[in-house]
């Protein structure tokens, strides 16, 4: 897990803004939403997933460190044999892999991409972990154990000759720890039609880690709740992940409107008493070992390990053997509307009519507002009555581009028809922006 990147004052850079037709629904004040998640009679059954399997595959991560300097940092030979190793698995097991490289600091990086054969091409679920380290360590719980459990998920998936009603697409990234940088340019590339055609993303960063908590990403509610319903049928507590929240990969898909969850046991921050009444453990740090020398397999919490890499299976055959609703009916305005460094709200409005009685309790709200520093942005939709809904607050620490995405508001008591607006307000200097559309999908 990487830290955030410092802010930057610059001018509008020329993205191109995703259609918002290929959004989906998400939760508001959170981010994208994925396909409804098939009840559990449709869905097929995910085998137990061996933690004797993953930790091998962590004791191999480790022995590749000890060869290659200690380490598996971009741009050292640890992470091309890490990828490497992770490849030969893949390709052994069925899938087609590409490896694709990148350049960062003068030096060349990869990620690898493995694709299962079948499913809709139209509706991807995909799964991913940065496979690097650290440079003063071999980065076993960070990211060992993501990717060590997406691996062992990838290769039951091949045992299991799962016949996924979507399609399946597992990733492995490069230079995380140096800003996202592997996974960004996998985004990046992505051609906008493309990226509509992934229904989801799940990330798993630090899911072994020695004193564990259990945290949830909160950021599209379908994926999110597939996952505490895992939890909650072992009996184990969970809470809303924001130790990591923007400082792993799933950001990269986050940030240009692809739906997003994961799992997360802790990094630097501690424990609190009462989450060590929760969980166990102690008043300490989760990962004492983050970013150090001494994150080897010795630093890994076999519990939580075994957990959340079932988890992970859970998830993917959950997610990926379902169907998804038909889209509701859509209101839409694509008039941009400038939205003023530092100064007043300014509003799109989309006059919703022939719509009978109520709006839903599951209200999609589909946003594209392209900006060179989000975080200043306050965005609320506003109801024909006036009633305010909040769907992103202001943040100084959220130094991304743009707020592309689909948030899900409960306005089951507002009447469906009438005048509907996208609020949006910039509330700190030296960044500009504006509104390039809007649209509501009831």
């Amino acid at each position: 897990m990487t830290f955030s990147v410092p802010r930057r004052a610059a001018a509008l850079s020329a993205v191109a803004a995703l259609a918002l037709a290929g959004f989906t629904g998400v939760s508001a004040n959170a981010a994208p939403s994925a396909p409804a998640a098939p009840s559990a009679p449709s869905a097929l059954t995910a085998p137990d997933i061996p933690l004797a399997n993953v930790k091998q595959h962590l004791a191999d991560l480790q022995s590749i460190a000890n060869a290659n300097g200690g380490n598996r940092a971009h741009g050292r030979t640890g992470y091309k044999a890490s990828i490497d190793f992770v490849k030969a698995k893949l390709d052994a097991a069925g899938y087609t892999t590409t490896v694709q490289q990148f350049t960062y600091n003068g030096t060349t990086g990869y990620n690898l991409i493995a694709d299962w054969p079948g499913g809709d091409p139209n509706q991807v679920v995909m799964a991913g972990a940065h496979l690097d380290s650290v440079s003063s360590g071999a980065g076993i719980n960070d990211n060992g154990s993501g990717s060590a459990a997406v691996l062992e998920t990838a290769l039951a998936v091949s045992r299991a000759s799962l016949q996924p009603t979507k399609h399946l697409r597992f990733g492995w990234w490069g230079a995380e720890e140096l800003g996202l940088v592997g996974s960004k340019h996998y985004v990046n590339q992505l051609p906008s039609t493309e990226r509509a055609k992934v229904s989801g993303y799940l990330n798993f960063d630090m899911i072994g880690s020695p004193n564990p908590g259990y945290f949830v990403y909160d950021d599209d509610p379908t994926i999110e709740q597939t996952f505490k319903d895992y939890f909650a049928g072992l009996g184990v507590p969970t809470e809303i992940e924001t130790e990591g929240d923007g400082r792993s990969d799933h950001a990269s898909f986050k940030n240009v409107g692809i739906p997003v969850g994961g799992l997360f046991t802790g990094a630097s921050r501690v424990k609190t008493s009462a989450q060590v009444q929760k969980w166990g453990g102690t008043a300490t740090a989760f990962d004492r070992c983050y970013h150090s020398s001494c994150d080897t397999t010795a630093n890994i919490n076999d519990t939580a390990l075994d957990r959340n890499s079932d988890a992970v299976a859970h998830a993917i055959w959950t997610l990926s053997t379902g169907t998804t609703p038909p889209p509701g009916k859509v209101f839409e305005n694509t008039a941009d509307v400038s939205i003023p460094d530092n100064g007043a709200a300014v509003t799109s409005t989309v006059n919703v009519t022939g719509v009978t009685g109520n709006a839903p309790s599951t209200l999609k709200v589909g946003v594209d507002i392209v900006h060179t520093w989000r975080g200043d942005v306050v965005v609320d939709l506003v109801a024909p009555d006036g009633s305010v809904y909040n769907l992103k607050p202001f943040s100084s620490s959220d130094s991304a581009d743009n707020i592309q995405t689909t948030y899900t508001v409960n306005a089951s008591s507002e009447v469906a028809n009438g005048a509907w607006k996208l609020r949006a307000q910039d509330r700190a200097a030296q960044d500009t922006g504006y509104i390039n559309g809007f649209k509501l999908t009831f």
